[in-house]
């Protein structure tokens, strides 16, 4: 296999959960531009596109199951899976409620490990696979108002070395990618202006990402180019984490 085609994923069945918008939605476009069929997932029928996509709240481990089984139903298989629901809220942290922890840990934590271990299975039991999960800066700093979804990220790093030291004599990578400051509809409208400011300035590119600046590190994480990589996490910041705080 030539340089070039070692980043392919001809022929690969991708799925992409949270990949209706955003960083995911990047991720699946990418995806197919590179190859394979990449099919998506989300829980707002509106936002699904009419063809390989799957409706499903997989912060439910029935509908979960159920979302997984038809897709290996549908397609024979599962060759990559991309993890990048997500959820935030943001307050001090002497305000949260328990509801506010169960929301955010449901999505971000919970529904990520269940995705991993239920594709992890049906990988396992093929001996082959890729999976990447998304962090984020949070994984790696503490943010104020952010307290519950800072350990959520943290937590999804460890859950990718986790998971990458027990599978990889299986044949089942997994790796995870910290997107840097990156303006989503999940952020767009909570972020305030004073860490937007700090975002940027503090950033040695000078800029915020991109969804699109996602989606090298996506390919490359599932192609046969990172064949021997696992239990890493590539941090596409702009710089931000190598310049410190």
């Amino acid at each position: 296999m030539n340089a070039a085609n070692r980043f392919r994923l001809d022929g690969q069945v991708a799925l992409v959960i949270g990949g209706t918008s955003g960083i995911g939605k990047a991720i699946a476009a990418g995806y197919r531009e590179a190859g394979a069929r990449a099919l998506v997932v989300g829980r707002t029928p509106g936002k699904l596109p009419a063809t390989d996509a799957y409706l499903s709240d997989v912060s439910d481990i029935g509908q979960l199951k159920d979302m997984v089984a038809r897709v290996i139903s549908d397609h024979g298989r599962i060759d990559a899976l991309v993890t990048c629901q997500g959820t935030t809220t943001l307050k001090p942290a002497e305000e949260f409620t328990a509801k506010d922890w169960d929301d955010i840990v449901q999505v971000n934590l919970r529904s990520v490990f269940f995705s991993c271990t239920e594709v992890g299975r049906h990988m396992l039991a093929r001996g082959s696979g890729a999976i990447v999960n998304i962090g984020s800066l949070s994984s790696y700093r503490g943010w104020p108002r952010s307290a519950i979804y800072g350990l959520t990220k943290a937590a999804v790093v460890n859950l990718t070395e986790s998971l990458a030291t027990e599978w990889a004599g299986r044949g089942v990578r997994v790796n995870a990618i910290a997107p840097g400051f990156v303006l989503t509809d999940l952020n767009r409208d909570k972020m305030p202006p004073e860490r937007k400011a700090m975002a940027v300035a503090r950033t040695p590119m000078g800029r915020f990402g991109e969804a699109e600046d996602m989606v090298g590190a996506a390919i490359y994480l599932a192609s046969p180019a990172s064949e021997f990589v696992t239990g890493e996490t590539i941090r596409v910041d702009g710089g931000f984490l190598a310049a410190g705080l």
